[in-house]
Order: structure tokens, then sequence, then C-alpha cells
């Protein structure tokens, strides 16, 4: 990954504390896993940033090798990757996820 994608994913996360990478937007998910990821942050009304990686090309297959994860969307909090829809759903079911959100 070039250095100017990484600056750019690092300022995303230095100036927010949550971020989800995801496919579309939150009026316009482009996919279930994205729709499911932001389900769960509304749910927990969670205020968040998110990233399109649809309209850049270079932040999608950063974001992949940034946080060593293979798939969008991705959750981070407090700049740290907590994982995709599937993690955020078991965080969610066990309360682990609301506590992260609140930390």
């Amino acid at each position: 990954m070039n250095e100017q994608v990484k600056a750019k994913i690092e300022d995303l996360l230095s100036k927010n504390k949550v971020v989800l990478f995801m496919k579309g937007t939150p009026s316009f998910p482009q996919c279930g896993f994205s729709a499911r990821a932001v389900a769960i942050l509304r749910e927990l009304d969670t205020n968040f940033e998110t990233c399109n990686v649809l309209e850049d090309e270079e932040i999608r297959q950063g974001i992949k090798e940034y946080g060593n994860w293979p798939t969008i969307p991705q959750l981070y909090v407090n700049k740290e990757l907590l994982g995709g829809s599937d993690i955020m759903m078991e965080m969610y079911e066990s309360g682990e996820l609301a506590g992260a959100l609140k930390s």
C-alpha cells in the first residue's frame, strides 16, 4: 500500500472515534453486510463516520492491507479494527460492542 493511501486511512481514523469502511453509504448500502453493520451501529445509537470504499479503489484495497482483514465492511473504534459484520453481530449480541463503543 502506498504512503498516500495509508495517510488517508490514518487521517480518517485519527479524526473519528468510530469509522465504518463499507460498500455504499448508510442511507444506501451496496451490500447486505454493510447494511447490517449500519443497522447495528444505529441500534446502539452510535455516532460514526463512514468511508464508501466503492468510491475509491485505492482505499478499498488499502484498508484490507491496513487491518490485515480481507473483507468489507470493517469497523474501527479508537483506531482499532474490531472486525466485519459477523464479528460486529456477535459482539452486539454479547453486549461487548456497546461497551467498546462507550470506551
